[in-house]
């Protein structure tokens, strides 16, 4: 994840060549965007197979590819904002928690409002669509998308702050090395 990200104005340290910082970025977006294609597909495969039960075909791997990319760019900018002296005073689980809610508050705001628009020629206009979207069992259906986003941005978000811990690339290291050995149990 991208947590070497957060505050990263570090008194203008040079990061090295524009290619360099390119690929750095492409990684993490990469990383970030993978992460969370995962989370949505599971997601809609979860949909996919409770509709299949009733006959209903559902077919959205598309939504599923470019809600993660647009969700990992708004949150890779989004790490890059300071929460305040408060939040960096307390320890790590305010930041991921606080961030969480944030994030998924505007999970909650942008799935709205895209219902609003996406029915605003059948219901005579945008607010009128906004409370069909209230009024209609398909509010149930936003619900569980913003649970399972939330989910999504808690586990990002401790992920996140395990990588500050570790330093770059400890994260990796981390799944993709063998355990350390322990000694046996007596």
């Amino acid at each position: 994840m991208s947590s070497e990200n957060r505050p990263a104005a570090e008194g203008g340290k040079d990061r090295g060549s524009l290619s360099d910082r390119l690929r750095h970025e492409l990684k993490t977006f990469g990383l970030t965007a993978l992460f969370f294609l995962c989370w949505i597909g599971a997601l809609l495969f979860v949909k996919h197979l409770l509709l299949e039960e009733y006959g209903i075909r559902f077919d959205r791997l598309s939504v599923a590819f470019v809600g993660a990319l647009i969700l990992s760019k708004v949150v890779l900018v989004l790490e890059l904002v300071p929460l305040g002296s408060w939040v960096e005073s307390k320890p790590a689980w305010v930041d991921v928690i606080l961030r969480t809610v944030l994030y998924s508050l505007g999970v909650a705001l942008v799935m709205l409002l895209e219902k609003g628009f996406e029915g605003r020629h059948e219901f005579g206009g945008f607010v009128p669509s906004l409370q069909a979207v209230f009024e209609h069992t398909d509010i149930q259906h936003v619900y569980v998308n913003i649970v399972c986003i939330s989910g999504a941005l808690f586990i990002f978000n401790i992920l996140s702050v395990l990588q500050c811990y570790l330093g770059e690339g400890g994260l990796l290291r981390l799944f993709f090395e063998p355990l350390p050995r322990t000694p046996k149990a007596r």
